[in-house]
């Protein structure tokens, strides 16, 4: 049984416009299960404290946990941002709403490699994954300056930060199927994942 981490906070992206799906990912079922609910079964075996980003907060209600509204609505650095404003701890590790498969040793495996580092990253094939990562305060300055200067991008930040990145052939040892990182964006990506199921 692993111990809780109490120096790093959960935090869970809910702010998304859901534009391409249609319908709110979070609230997904995969495996008669909401996304959302997966992911917070998965951060809550890792970390004490957990806090959701996003608006209206009444939709997650039922999971007791403080939600946040996003200071920088409709973007994922904003949310990222907002997350490590609100959080009590240095570090936080921060995930997407979307990710129905997540592995709690893949997050505990990030967050042991957070020494002497601004943000902990794991990249598949396809590129980093900003959205399952580990960042720490020292990102605040340069996140807040990309906003307030209209950028919304984490990999135009990532490329400012002191980042360690989880390469592909590590990540492979861990999760050979590759389903860890899997987001669902579209109707057919969700189709796609309750096939694999």
């Amino acid at each position: 049984m692993h111990k809780r981490l109490s120096d790093i906070t959960g935090v869970v992206l809910v702010g998304g416009k859901s534009r391409r799906m249609g319908q709110d990912k979070a609230f997904l079922a995969v495996e008669g299960v909401p996304v959302i609910e997966r992911i917070l079964l998965a951060l809550q075996g890792c970390f004490e404290h957990l806090l959701l980003v996003g608006d209206r907060p009444e939709r997650f209600a039922r999971y007791r946990l403080q939600v946040v509204p996003d200071s920088y609505p409709g973007s994922s650095l904003g949310g990222l941002y907002t997350g490590l404003q609100h959080a009590e701890t240095d570090l936080i590790f921060v995930s997407s709403c979307d990710i129905p498969f997540p592995d709690p040793e893949l997050i505990r495996l990030i967050c042991a490699a957070s020494a002497s580092c601004d943000a902990v990253v794991p990249a598949t094939a396809g590129g980093p994954e900003p959205l399952f990562a580990l960042y720490r305060k020292s990102c605040l300055p340069l996140m807040q300056a990309a906003l307030e200067a209209g950028q919304y991008r984490i990999n135009a930040v990532l490329g400012q930060l002191n980042v360690r990145t989880i390469a592909p052939e590590q990540l492979a040892k861990l999760d050979p199927g590759g389903r860890a990182l899997l987001n669902i964006n579209t109707p057919q990506e969700y189709a796609a994942c309750r096939l694999e199921t």
